[in-house]
């Protein structure tokens, strides 16, 4: 077999992610808080970019600027001024003035005219007390012996955020390095702390413990919590009251004590802080017609540097190095500024189109929710489908129905008796507003809900009734069965 060498032109094509491409579709997908942290960051990196001033405030500024010079201008002659700034300016102790000024200016008290005006000192603090915090407070206001309250200290160290241990008393032991009984002895002091139930190892433990704070430990509920949790759980009441020989209503009394008990004594110290969330875009109606109008308010306002673009027109004045810096922070500057403007256009795009297509739900409500797919706006837009994929998630927009996520309004159909289609959300909304409408005592079985949704000309199956259920958080008939 002969070998040669030879050569060979090929034509052929292909998708090349540049840097710059990449950029520009990680910008599309960020939230809104992850593209002000992005340009935050590139602020700080690229000297190049500068945050303006907002054209809106410019020219308000401008206004009371100009407005101010023609007041002063009235007031005082400009012979005046030149003469009123220089007298009697070597006779004053500056020295003493500045002091003077920084006293004041710290003095908080003075800067408030009434008591209503000044801040809650609630509000001045910069960390929330934690559960570790608020037990290790009391752990310290306490009278433990050394070992005692070492082991207690680790004890407080491995609750969770429930307030529950999961960790074994044997395992305690071997991380303190203290015996057994030092660690049980540790143990029960700690479960004395407030919150009531706080360090038990189970869920029958912590509500015993909040029975016995309450000096209920011989009542009927710490009974049944003793010797039937099982029973209590699937609410087999009458087996209680006959094992216990005492009355259904008895029984009935125990349990609603129990239900008012907190399965999760810790959950009160590790609320998380509310974060609001900011609407990239906004939904007016105007007459009969929507007005989609993106918003702006808190994005920063990007422009490049004037002293650097000067510095680039000018090529005398810079060396050869920094000019190669200066055009390459450059092209990241104007493609960062160009990417935020295409992602901002993108997400009015998507927008427009959702309002075309779910113009009921603007008028009426969640009830008249169409089916709605990716494909729909994307051939809409002449856009791809996961360019408005990138584009709905993590994206809100406040309409007159309502704050909503962009991808809300993408929903599978559902078949109606009279061959239309209603959106899966809509159905989601209908099974709500049965399970909220029913009788406590007597709840509606999956079979009903598919019965009354035919009845609205709905035909949906009953495990479709289910994984909605499910995925609203609603428990099963027999879980939503209440007795009082």
């Amino acid at each position: 077999m002969a070998l040669d060498l030879r050569l060979q032109v090929k034509l052929s094509q292909q998708l090349v992610m540049t840097p710059q491409l990449q950029q520009a579709i990680k910008l599309l997908q960020l939230s809104r808080m992850e593209l002000v942290d992005v340009v935050t960051e590139e602020l700080a990196e690229n000297p190049l970019l500068e945050e303006g001033v907002d054209p809106k405030e410019a020219r308000e500024d401008e206004l009371e600027g100009r407005q101010s010079e023609d007041s002063s201008a009235s007031e005082v002659s400009p012979e005046q001024e030149v003469k009123g700034e220089s007298e009697g300016m070597d006779d004053i102790d500056w020295q003493t003035y500045l002091e003077g000024y920084s006293l004041n200016s710290s003095d908080t008290r003075n800067s408030y005219e009434d008591l209503e005006d000044r801040p809650s000192y609630e509000s001045l603090l910069t960390k929330k007390s934690s559960l570790n915090d608020h037990l290790m407070w009391q752990l310290s206001m306490s009278s433990f012996a050394e070992e005692e309250r070492f082991a207690a200290a680790e004890i407080i160290g491995n609750l969770d955020e429930a307030g529950y241990l999961h960790a074994s008393l044997e395992e305690l032991a071997d991380a303190c390095q203290r015996d057994l009984a030092v660690v049980e002895k540790a143990l029960a002091r700690v479960q004395q702390f407030d919150p009531a139930g706080v360090a038990c190892r189970n869920l029958q433990e912590c509500l015993l413990l909040q029975l016995e704070r309450l000096e209920m430990s011989d009542s009927l509920a710490a009974k049944i919590l003793r010797d039937h949790i099982a029973e209590l759980e699937g609410r087999k009441y009458p087996l209680i009251a006959k094992a216990q020989k005492v009355s259904l209503d008895e029984v009935l009394e125990a349990a609603k004590l129990i239900s008012g008990l907190d399965p999760r004594p810790g959950r009160a110290f590790n609320e998380e802080d509310v974060h609001y969330i900011v609407p990239d875009i906004f939904v007016h109606k105007v007459g009969d017609e929507y007005v989609v109008t993106q918003n702006d308010e808190g994005l920063p306002n990007l422009r490049i540097n004037a002293f650097y673009r000067n510095a680039l027109t000018d090529n005398k004045s810079v060396d050869k190095k920094a000019g190669e810096y200066i055009q390459d922070k450059m092209r990241s500057a104007v493609w960062l500024i160009k990417s935020i403007h295409q992602r901002q256009r993108t997400i009015y795009k998507v927008t427009k189109s959702i309002v075309k297509f779910q113009r009921e739900f603007f008028d009426h409500g969640i009830e008249y929710l169409k089916p709605l797919v990716l494909r729909d706006v994307a051939e809409d837009i002449e856009m791809h489908e996961s360019t408005v994929s990138r584009v709905t998630t993590n994206k809100y927009v406040q309409t007159p129905q309502g704050l909503f996520e962009l991808k809300y309004f993408f929903n599978s159909g559902i078949n109606t008796a009279d061959g239309d289609a209603v959106a899966s959300e809509s159905v989601k909304s209908r099974i709500k507003e049965i399970v909220a409408g029913e009788d406590p005592k007597k709840p509606f079985s999956d079979q009903k809900i598919v019965d009354l949704l035919k009845a609205q000309d709905i035909n949906i199956a009953r495990r479709t009734v289910t994984k909605y259920r499910e995925m609203l958080g609603i428990g099963s008939s027999t879980e939503r069965k209440r007795l009082f």
